[in-house]
């Protein structure tokens, strides 16, 4: 099986790699803007350094894909979250590129990283099935964008009965070599990560509405790997349990939670974004408080997938690697590189928290 990863030096990417590489009938092609050095573990692969966002971008998709019996989307940026027009480039324009050069090549399966991002506001104490609306949380252009995508890909279904389409939805994906990028996306420069090496925040806000779902991105390209070799189609469901809500953290930090009303806790995200003290504005809060807790009944009945870390054991791992500076440094995405935006290097040389691209 010929596999074709788009956005593979990301969270998500470097998990499914390392995963399908160690199946010896799978053979791997990736896909990124910046592909990584050739020192490292992935230097034998094919490589195709392809920005998805550029006009000449699907003509060059088309090719690479010829041949291919699957590709798997996983190109995505979070940041910079104050370019709004480079986002909608790379995520809705990207992605539609994406989605016609599979179907110019005569790909057999598409499968795209979907989230639960793309589900309308709902329930934080009752799971939704994959059939919840999918008009998402407008305040977030994560949220818009994943709507976007996946309205595009119900065309592209409809009009292409003969061409499987799967879309995973997973919660917040968590592993320790994304530790530095995560950081850098949602913390930014002026968290002191180091002191999340002794495990302990002292406060934690609280809020109802504060119930996230979260899974290890292994689990994630485990999740992948039995969609390619399963004839299904649709929408899966991707999460583990426990639900993270201030409770959960509050003993897994052993700290106090502190009751913060919703208006209080988007103010100061968005008051704090505008000042370019940190790079999540107020749409990403409010996503937090309002997206639904997800059903992952159908994943388990047929794709026989369950995830072998909680989602304690993966947010421990993520904020070990976010305080001892974890990552890849052959990956861009991922690369620990001090003068990137969201590092103190990078805040020194002038690029602002949410300004300037990190990938």
């Amino acid at each position: 099986m010929r596999v074709v990863i788009v956005g593979a030096t990301g969270n998500a990417g470097t998990a499914l790699l390392r995963r399908l590489r160690s199946e010896p009938d799978v053979e791997v092609i990736g896909i990124a803007r910046r592909t990584p050095e050739d020192s490292g573990p992935y230097a034998d692969m094919e490589w195709h350094p392809v920005d998805i966002g550029r006009d000449d971008a699907p003509d060059r998709l088309t090719q690479i894909f010829e041949g291919t019996d699957a590709v798997v989307n996983l190109a995505w940026q979070i940041q910079p979250s104050h370019d709004s027009r480079r986002l909608y480039r790379t995520n809705v324009l990207g992605s539609r590129a994406v989605f016609r050069a599979a179907l110019r090549a005569g790909v057999a399966t598409l499968v795209h990283a979907s989230s639960v991002g793309v589900y309308a506001p709902g329930p934080k104490w009752a799971y939704v099935k994959e059939t919840w609306p999918r008009t998402g949380v407008p305040e977030s252009s994560y949220s818009r964008h994943k709507v976007l995508t996946e309205r595009m890909l119900d065309e592209v279904e409809s009009d292409h009965p003969t061409l499987r389409v799967v879309r995973l939805r997973p919660g917040l994906i968590f592993q320790r070599e994304a530790g530095t990028e995560i950081g850098r996306y949602f913390a930014g420069p002026l968290v002191p990560a180091r002191l999340l090496r002794y495990g302990w925040v002292p406060l934690l806000p609280a809020n109802p509405g504060l119930r996230l779902q979260a899974v290890h991105a292994d689990d994630v390209a485990e999740a992948y790997l039995r969609v390619l070799r399963a004839d299904v189609h649709g929408a899966f469901n991707i999460a583990a349990g426990p639900v993270l809500d201030p409770m959960v953290l509050a003993r897994t930090f052993h700290g106090v939670p502190l009751p913060v009303p919703g208006f209080a806790l988007q103010g100061a995200a968005s008051l704090s974004w505008w000042l370019r003290l940190q790079p999540v504005d107020r749409g990403w809060v409010k996503l937090a408080l309002k997206a639904p807790l997800m059903s992952c009944d159908r994943a388990k009945n047929e794709l026989g997938w369950a995830p072998s870390a909680t989602a304690v054991e993966a947010l421990h791992e993520v904020v070990d690697g976010l305080a001892e500076r974890a990552g890849r440094p052959e990956s861009p995405p991922l690369d620990t590189s001090e003068s990137k935006p969201g590092r103190l290097g990078g805040l020194l040389r002038g690029r602002l928290p949410g300004s300037g691209n990190p990938y």
